[in-house]
């Protein structure tokens, strides 16, 4: 029965959790973490400021506010937050800030939710049923679980906005406070500064910050932002297609959504299948419509080759989608899905903007058999007919069937050629129309759908996996090299041709244009997006000399990985006009249309400069409802004072700032501009970051562009998604409380640092309590005994441990300048653990030397400070007795050049150990199994052993290595085997059966190591090194006695044991004495 003064199983997290408020009250008292640039008094001269005073600046996006910070939060503000402390501790003034976003809808929308929740169930929502509700929720959820995923994901499953807030942890009686948007901005930001203090932040608060116009410093400097860039001519008037939601009546953005970011309009042209006779079910339904009278009717198909409509042999449609007849305008009428019809309602299509009106309604399978006359078909008239893979999501719901260029519709329609009665169809609806010539392509021919599926072995429509790839491949090869051979336009080749057809289709009244989303998008009100063609006020990215000059800046920028740099190359080649302004949400007024806001992917994009001077506006108040420091209100902050402090402009002539205040303010910005580093998750490049960018170029000189962009990928947790609705979801709150701050920090630093995503374990942040616990405990032991520890000169194990610390504080050095955090704690922290230990084994006789044991307890401290910093402020003060705050220590550095023999040989002796061990464990196990052996060894009885020492290596491996040396490129770095092994022929070694295996091996390590390791000759003594390792070859594996002997002055009975020895791999014997 375990006693009552059992201690906690939280006890070493406990007791690391205690260093943490220590930690941070010291940061605090002696604000180790507000950062300030050289005053003008400390150095006027701004030419040689940064080398004088070396700066670092790095930050993350700022997050929105709309909840609590979780760890995925903390992961991508760990990569900047680690590298700032370590450019800290290499002599910088490093300065991180944070601020909060508050801008758009998404808060907007979710105090509206809760306006209507109060409504429906009280101020306190005392009236909620959850009984009653039950099965009108479990409807509700069937219904939207496709569209609605990714909301269940990040809510748990929950209905109402006031469940949501309760699981936030906000009581029910106080949330009726968050009806109101702006209580939000002053809820949700003080938790997330408490939160990042928690898990050991070193941000400077005197820069944070909300946006929107509830903060009139940020207000005024988004106005000027805006006002710059369109005086610049980068924003615009006009008509353009944007995403949209009819329920906000508003475009939805990005940062608007709850799905869909990064999508956008894709434009198709759409083609007028004029009907020439209803089939009889569609003329039984719409025959009773008057609306219809003397209209026509066209079955509209949304098609983005429309250089290949000569060759329409039929159109299809699903048979179990639901089509409407929608009227156009006096003399027309479209049939298609209610999903289009949304999406031409706003895009000036129907002759009333905005409305539809719907005059039948029909399922596909009665529109079956109608016949149409389809633009460009050299038939004069096609029928309509089923098609499996019709949807309903894309498009129209109506295709145009192209058999000789599109695989699918060249499957279906010989489907329906074979079994007509299957499909329900006429023979005559068909079987005539054979597949047109349309254009030539080298690999395919004249008809690349027919030889595609032939290839390929496609034998019906229902083999969806090859028809996609036909698909892919009849694009690429027609749209690139594909010829027209039909028409108006043969012999042009089909991308010069195909703008032009779309163009004629549209002049002639066959055609127009329509967009509609790329894929599924939903607005944070729970609205299916559509594409609308509006006015609107939109940045000009897309404009040349502009996307010129920010990829000038990209070519110039720190990317970190090619896969961020490639990604922002393709957005650069993609991205276009954006809208940038919208009519409801949180934000900054469009300071010259007042009707507008700025939406929050556009005031978002150079507030970085705005933190280098926020302190000094309004330090202490995250809205600006204080003046700071330097005494400035917001209103006089005019669109000359911002182009002063930005260096933009002269001291303008009507401020009533004196200039000395606003010099001040300049000193911040140019001292610490420009930025060094953004951290963030890789799904902002789309957007955000190549904003970020865009707007630098535009507003600021080269000399003030960004110079990195560090991204990340998502972070998993146990390998798994973060979901609320699984239950697998961690605030940084609840990470702290579970693990501590130091281990939290230590597993986030583990996860991964690629593009890839990461993933953070529980067992491996609980592996770091015990880690960080019991080298706590190691240090404090060696510190008490100190004056007991072994001094005077160093002997061979002293120089191995120097010379291991050495070359692991170079790598762990490189590891941090690189931000590759897992190899800082690989150098920095296990293997530098492991050379400690090493050390200690080696010295259980004579004991560690002091001097080394202080060395490695100051190293491994400062190693481990930007990562675990609390922990080393603890071991910095109490334990190693230093002065001042750890986090401002140089970060270390190699006492010495490596001596890389004295290495060599350290590994040379733990190799033959546990090559000796591994040999008596393989003959143990061998008598275990009843094998018959030479002699009856006894492990564990007195025992002797000998190592035979060669001089040379056999000749054969070195007239392999020369003929290796024949077929080595030392400009790549690899060997032509061919060329090796005709050489090995030619000289008849290839018939001993261990040239191949040696020649790989070596092929292996010299492609690795490079040309120098042709050269095996070894950089330690190796006789020397084994008469000093001999105490450590007793004590490591038992025997009494060792013998060291050279291979050739080996006598007769060892020469068998003796031959397999080479240069830095002795052979050996053991026997009982």
């Amino acid at each position: 029965m375990a006693t009552t003064n059992e201690p906690p199983k939280t006890a070493k997290r406990d007791a690391l959790r205690a260093l943490e408020g220590k930690a941070r009250h010291l940061w605090n008292e002696t604000k180790t973490f507000e950062i300030d640039a050289p005053t003008i008094e400390e150095h006027a001269n701004s030419a040689d400021l940064h080398q004088v005073y070396p700066k670092y600046m790095g930050c993350m996006p700022y997050p929105y506010m709309n909840g609590r910070l979780h760890l995925g939060h903390a992961f991508t503000f760990s990569k900047v937050e680690f590298a700032v402390a370590y450019e800290r501790m290499k002599g910088k003034r490093a300065l991180l800030p944070q601020g909060f976003h508050v801008t758009g809808m998404p808060i907007k929308a979710c105090a509206d939710k809760l306006l209507r929740e109060m409504e429906l169930f009280g101020r306190h929502f005392e009236n909620y049923d959850e009984a009653a509700l039950a099965k009108e929720l479990s409807e509700k959820a069937e219904v939207n679980k496709n569209v609605k995923s990714k909301v269940a994901a990040k809510t748990g499953n929950v209905t109402y906005q006031f469940q949501i807030m309760e699981q936030l942890g906000i009581p029910r009686d106080e949330i009726c406070k968050f009806a109101d948007p702006y209580f939000w901005t002053e809820y949700f930001p003080p938790h997330a500064m408490k939160d990042l203090d928690a898990i050991g932040a070193k941000v400077d608060w005197r820069r944070a910050f909300i946006t929107t116009d509830a903060n009139p410093y940020y207000d005024a400097f988004v106005c000027w932002q805006m006002r710059k860039l369109k005086k610049m001519n980068k924003v615009k008037f006009g008509e353009r297609y944007t995403i949209y939601s009819i329920k906000d009546q508003q475009p939805c953005m990005d940062h608007d959504r709850q799905s869909g970011e990064a999508l956008g309009p894709q434009e198709y042209t759409s083609i007028k299948m004029t009907v020439l006779d209803w089939s009889d079910k569609a003329r039984e339904v719409l025959g009773q419509v008057k609306e219809l009278e003397g209209k026509t009717v066209h079955l509209v198909a949304a098609t983005l080759r429309p250089e290949t409509m000569y060759g329409q042999t039929n159109c299809f449609v699903g048979n179990d989608i639901t089509y409407g007849v929608y009227n156009v305008n006096d003399k027309e009428a479209f049939l298609c899905t209610e999903r289009a019809a949304r999406n031409m309602a706003h895009q000036k299509i129907f002759a009333q903007e905005g409305v539809i009106n719907k005059l039948a309604e029909l399922k596909g399978d009665a529109v079956v058999g109608t016949k149409i006359k389809a633009p460009l078909s050299i038939y004069d008239h096609v029928f309509v007919l089923p098609m499996d893979n019709v949807l309903s999501t894309k498009g129209t719901g109506v295709v145009t069937s192209v058999p000789s260029d599109s695989p699918d519709d060249f499957a279906t329609v010989s489907d329906l050629k074979k079994k007509p009665e299957y499909y329900k169809i006429k023979a005559e609806w068909i079987e005539s129309y054979e597949p047109v010539e349309i254009l030539e392509t080298p690999s395919y021919g004249n008809l690349t759908a027919p030889t595609l599926c032939k290839q390929l072995k496609i034998n019906s429509q229902k083999d969806t996996t090859q028809l996609a790839k036909a698909k892919e491949l009849a694009y690429k090869e027609s749209f690139y090299q594909g010829v027209m051979v039909i028409g108006k336009y043969k012999g042009l080749k089909v991308q010069d041709a195909k703008p032009k057809i779309k163009d004629e289709l549209i002049q002639a009244g066959e055609a127009f244009v329509y967009n509609e989303p790329e894929g599924l998008i939903m607005s944070r009100s729970g609205d299916e997006c559509i594409v609308a063609l509006m006015d609107q006020w939109y940045l000009d990215y897309g404009e040349e000399e502009w996307k010129a000059e920010t990829k000038k800046c990209l070519a110039n920028m720190n990317t970190f990985t090619n896969e961020t740099r490639n990604q922002f190359e393709q957005t650069l080649d993609w991205l276009n006009q954006w809208a940038c302004a919208r009519s409801f949400g949180l934000g900054t007024k469009l300071p010259w249309d007042t009707q507008f806001l700025v939406e929050s992917l556009s005031d978002s994009t150079i507030y970085m400069a705005y933190y280098t001077v926020a302190h000094l506006l309004h330090g202490g108040s995250l809205n600006g409802s204080q003046v700071g420091p330097a005494g400035i209100r917001a209103d006089q902050m005019t669109d000359g004072v911002w182009d002063y402090i930005f260096k933009l402009g002269p001291y303008p002539a009507d401020c009533d700032v004196p200039q000395a205040t606003l010099d001040k303010l300049q000193r911040e910005f140019d001292y610490f501009y420009p930025l060094d580093v953004r951290a963030s998750g890789k799904d902002l490049i789309p957007n955000h970051l190549t904003f970020f960018l865009y707007n630098h170029t535009a507003i600021f000189p080269e000399e003030k562009w960004p110079r990195g962009v560090r991204s990340n990928g998502h972070l998993l947790l146990d390998s798994k998604k973060m979901s609320k609705s699984t239950g697998n979801f961690m605030t940084i709150s609840d990470a702290v409380a579970k693990y501590g701050a130091d281990a939290a920090r230590f597993a986030l630093a583990d996860a991964g640092d690629s593009v890839e995503d990461a993933n953070f374990e529980d067992s491996t942040a609980n592996a770091a309590i015990l880690r960080l616990y019991t080298l706590l405990e190691w240090c404090e032991e060696q510190i008490t005994k100190l004056d007991n520890l072994r001094t005077g000169e160093y002997n061979f194990y002293d120089q191995v441990f120097i010379n291991e610390m050495n070359k692991l504080i170079s790598l762990t050095d490189e590891a941090y300048a690189a931000t590759y955090y897992r190899d800082a704690l690989k150098y920095g922290v296990f293997e530098l653990q492991a050379a400690r230990d090493h050390y200690q084994q080696a010295c259980l006789e004579l004991g560690m030397h002091k001097d080394l044991v202080l060395k490695y307890i100051e190293v491994q401290t400062l190693t481990l400070t930007p990562v675990c910093p609390h922990w080393s402020e603890h071991v910095w003060g109490n334990v190693l007795k230093k002065e001042g705050t750890v986090t401002l220590a140089a970060f270390p550095k190699p006492s010495a050049p490596v001596d890389e023999s004295i290495l060599e040989a350290a590994e040379y002796i733990r190799r033959s150990i546990k090559s000796i061990r591994d040999a008596e464990l393989n003959l143990q196990k061998k008598k275990k199994k009843g094998k018959q052996l030479e002699s009856d060894y006894k492990p564990n009885a007195p025992k002797s052993l000998k190592i035979f020492v060669a001089s040379k290596f056999p000749e054969w491996e070195e007239e392999i290595l020369t003929v290796a040396k024949i077929g080595y490129d030392e400009t790549t770095g690899k060997f032509d085997d061919v060329k090796v092994r005709q050489e090995l022929s030619a000289k008849g070694l290839q018939k001993n059966k261990r040239v191949m295996p040696f020649y790989q091996a070596q092929k292996r390590i010299i492609e690795k190591a490079g040309p120098s390791a042709f050269d095996r000759a070894l950089r330690f003594d190796e006789i020397a090194t084994l008469n000093t390792a001999t105490k450590e070859f007793q004590r490591a594996l038992g025997f009494q006695s060792i013998q060291i002997i050279k291979v050739e002055e080996c006598a007769e009975e060892d020469k068998r044991a003796a031959e397999s020895s080479a240069p830095g791999n002795p052979s050996f014997s053991f026997k009982n004495e």
